[in-house]
């Protein structure tokens, strides 16, 4: 009857670590149990980009006015954009620099 207890117990134990390494190697596979940190962080992103293009904007605003006063200011060149661009309904921007 021991043999036998024995037995029994060493495969349990057997499949328990066979289990838990094939769950191991899936595991980095598996799909994450909710989407919604993952969201957050991507809506997060995209409104702290909106402010920080907001800002820049302002900036330079400030910037042309504070060496153009009354003039209108042009559009801003864009920053991480170095191919011609064409504005609709207005005048192409001289070339990058």
């Amino acid at each position: 009857m021991a043999s036998y207890l024995w037995r029994n117990y060493a495969d349990y134990l057997y499949t328990k670590w066979e289990k838990m390494l094939f769950w191991d190697m899936l595991d980095p596979y598996r799909r994450p149990k909710s989407f919604t940190p993952l969201v957050a962080i991507y809506i997060a992103a995209f409104y702290t980009g909106v402010i920080g293009a907001a800002i820049t904007e302002q900036l330079y605003k400030g910037k042309y006015w504070e060496d153009h006063p009354g003039k209108a200011v042009p559009l801003m060149k864009p920053k991480f954009y170095g191919s011609p661009w064409k504005v609709r309904k207005g005048d192409v921007l001289p070339p990058n620099r």
